[in-house]
């Protein structure tokens, strides 16, 4: 392990070579500007750039470093997706729980990765902090690894100590993690809030991600009783829920009284509670999204959402059509795992309509679209009118389900649309 300059720790990529990036809250803004200007400065060409779903902003994917360099993402998120639109990155279809297959198995053997961890302690063990997931599992394959030392990043427990002798390269730099302030939930999110809560009995699990809707779950949580959290990802909401002692993971059978998530995306209000913190176990994605995993804690409820849902019940999550939005992530990992949990709930979660008024709930998929959840795997979907349990339900039976909760300017229409493509069933 050298500290060195930024200058000098890029010295080691070479054309044609597989760069990593640490991803989430964890990737390191400005070390990917200045590896850009490196890669102009010094005419690099055909790299591979794997990023894993970066949030604020990621350099590489300005339209100026096309000639030297393409964008492979594990996830679609808003830094990346006007590249992938214009074709100047792609996406990699996978389950989140299989990501670091990827690398343990040498699909995608990574020649450099960076990364961006906290100060290391008295005993040289910096962590990978707010991003674990699948960067412990790059870490133990890429053939360098080189780490960014950032004082604002939190020292984090669980799988994501790593002894700072595990780098070949460090540099330091002082770098504030991206935030994402918390939005103003809506009357439509509170509603939906209100039902899926209804769902969520004392005692259970519960998997959400971040935005209006898992926001107003847990804002309707507040009268519940011994919550327990394994997620892929939390933010700011599950903190007041802990301070209020209605988060305490007493009934959870994988480790009972912690929350386990494998990154964290919020404010940093959410960092600092992560931050040394023993409640918190932030483990390897192919441990936290695993069914197998998933299933053995009581009640799981997993709630997630969707772009739009078929009047089969199927799925489209990560697509508008042939764009490709974001991606599969552990929306199926989940849904699974909650299904086969003892009294498990798998729900999905949206608005009846989307802001420009057009149905969510659909006759079909648009055209290209792709299914992230299958109509076998799916139980319950949530709107703001209500909750469509399909389980156990004929072809006809969750058309019907469907349409009760779809937005009643759209329902005659649904109908119709139903007789026309099931009647057989109808």
């Amino acid at each position: 392990m050298v500290y060195v300059s930024f200058e000098q720790a890029f010295s080691v990529v070479k054309s044609g070579q597989r760069i990593f990036f640490h991803g989430v809250a964890a990737n390191p803004q400005h070390l990917v500007q200045k590896f850009g200007e490196y890669v102009i400065a010094n005419n690099l060409k055909d790299l591979e750039i794997i990023a894993f779903s970066p949030f604020g902003k990621f350099e590489l994917a300005d339209a100026k470093y096309a000639p030297h360099l393409k964008i492979n993402a594990l996830f679609v998120s808003d830094s990346v997706r006007p590249a992938v639109d214009e074709g100047r990155a792609s996406y990699i279809p996978v389950f989140l729980s299989e990501v670091p297959e990827l690398f343990l198995n040498d699909v995608l053997p990574t020649d450099v990765a960076f990364f961006n961890v906290s100060p290391p302690d008295i005993h040289g063990f910096c962590t990978l902090g707010v991003s674990v997931d699948c960067a412990i599992s790059v870490l133990k394959k890429a053939k360098i690894c080189i780490a960014q030392i950032n004082p604002h990043m939190p020292r984090t427990h669980g799988d994501s100590f790593v002894h700072i002798s595990k780098f070949q390269y460090v540099v330091e730099y002082d770098e504030p993690l991206p935030e994402i302030p918390p939005l103003e939930i809506s009357d439509v999110e509170m509603r939906i809030g209100k039902f899926c809560a209804g769902l969520v009995e004392d005692g259970a699990t519960l998997q959400m991600g971040i935005g209006g809707i898992p926001n107003a779950v847990l804002a309707n949580l507040t009268n519940h009783k011994d919550l327990g959290i394994h997620t892929e990802m939390f933010s700011d909401g599950v903190v007041p829920l802990v301070e209020k002692g209605i988060i305490t993971g007493k009934y959870k059978t994988r480790h009972p009284g912690k929350i386990v998530a494998c990154f964290v995306m919020g404010t940093r209000k959410v960092y600092d509670f992560i931050h040394d913190n023993p409640l918190v176990a932030m483990l390897d994605t192919n441990y936290t999204n695993e069914d197998s995993v998933i299933r053995t804690n009581p009640k799981v409820v997993a709630i997630n959402t969707a772009i739009e849902v078929d009047l089969l019940g199927q799925v489209c999550a990560d697509t508008i059509g042939l764009r490709q939005y974001s991606g599969i992530g552990g929306q199926m990992d989940f849904i699974r795992g909650a299904a086969l949990s003892p009294g498990g709930k798998p729900i999905i979660a949206i608005p009846s309509t989307t802001n420009k008024g057009q149905s969510r709930i659909v006759p079909l998929l648009k055209p290209g679209a792709s299914v992230t959840t299958t109509r076998a795997h799916v139980h319950y979907i949530v709107t703001e009118y209500g909750v469509a349990y399909l389980f156990g339900k004929n072809i006809k039976q969750r058309a019907k389900a469907l349409i009760e909760i779809a937005h009643p300017d759209h329902r005659e229409e649904l109908e119709r649309q139903a007789f026309e493509r099931i009647k057989t069933y109808w």
